[in-house]
């Protein structure tokens, strides 16, 4: 019964434990590949494997019953979520690292919340605030660590920042883009297309096509990259979107921002990284505010 009332705030849990499998072996990837050979493989593969899936559970390959409404907006929210926010966050780790970043990308909760009353007339009940604020202040206990200065870089703080609201609105406007009742494999689907021929238009901007080519021979680094969409672009993005579906995306963008608290013990477990007591505080502060959703 209780799953059953709370198949939102239950999808948003099992897409931060998808987007923590994908970014463990997108980072694997992204490190003998590079950044965009990595973002611009794995949404290739997640068109294809949202097609194979929609083939068997709607008939169809692409999503030719989707309505103009449907394509413009879980387009906007395409290039938004996947091609401009990657675009953000990837650069603000060069800048300031991915732990200042993951930090500012905590505030996407947030910002994920007043949009929505604003532009979906979502209204929070105090409950959820509370759960909100919480769950974001685990979530910056835990990956701020010692090193976080207040004098970071104007520059990678914005783009870090661009990151967390390129996050936000990509799920409102797939909220909006969906109506209430599409398909949220095939309007995932969509997104991936048109995040995907922005980065082929950026790639061709570039000239990085050779790179892309590399990247696609290397057995070791499609492999990571191919997991990497199953639990991302695939079942994990298509999870968000099922999850807005079903509850307030203020709630849902909360539960889904838990990845860096899920993260902390398997890349220390791969990359033999120490687990701090502020990271178990962190922690154990995000779960009690996410558990706020249950009650």
């Amino acid at each position: 019964m209780l799953f059953q009332s709370h198949t939102g705030e239950l999808a948003s849990l099992l897409t931060a434990v998808c987007w923590t499998l994908s970014a463990i072996f997108f980072e694997k990837a992204g490190r003998r590949a590079g950044s965009l050979s990595v973002n611009i493989l794995r949404l290739f593969l997640g068109i294809l494997f949202l097609g194979i899936t929609t083939l068997f559970t709607r008939g169809m390959f692409f999503p030719k019953d989707a309505t103009l409404y449907n394509w413009v907006w879980l387009g906007i929210s395409g290039i938004v979520g996947f091609f401009l926010g990657d675009l953000f966050l990837f650069k603000s780790y060069t800048i300031i690292g991915s732990r200042t970043s993951q930090l500012v990308m905590s505030l996407a909760p947030m910002i994920t919340a007043v949009i929505g009353w604003f532009f979906l007339d979502e209204a929070l009940p105090a409950k959820s605030i509370l759960g909100i604020v919480v769950s974001v202040s685990g979530i910056m206990i835990a990956v701020a660590g010692k090193g976080l200065k207040l004098n970071m870089p104007l520059h990678g703080f914005l783009y870090a920042l661009g990151g967390a609201i390129g996050q936000a609105l990509g799920l409102i406007l797939s909220k909006k883009g969906m109506g209430g009742d599409y398909d949220a494999v095939a309007a995932t689907q969509i997104r991936a297309i048109f995040g995907f021929f922005s980065f082929v238009l950026l790639i061709t901007f570039l000239r990085r096509w050779r790179r892309v080519f590399r990247a696609a021979g290397d057995g070791a680094s499609m492999k990571s990259i191919t997991v990497g969409t199953v639990f991302g672009p695939f079942i994990g993005v298509a999870l968000s979107l099922y999850a807005v579906q079903h509850t307030e995306t203020g709630i849902a963008s909360t539960l889904i921002a838990l990845v860096p608290i899920f993260i902390i013990a398997p890349t220390a477990f791969m990359f033999k990284e120490k687990i701090t007591a502020r990271q178990v505080i962190g922690a154990v502060v995000s779960i009690a505010g996410a558990s706020v959703f249950f009650l």
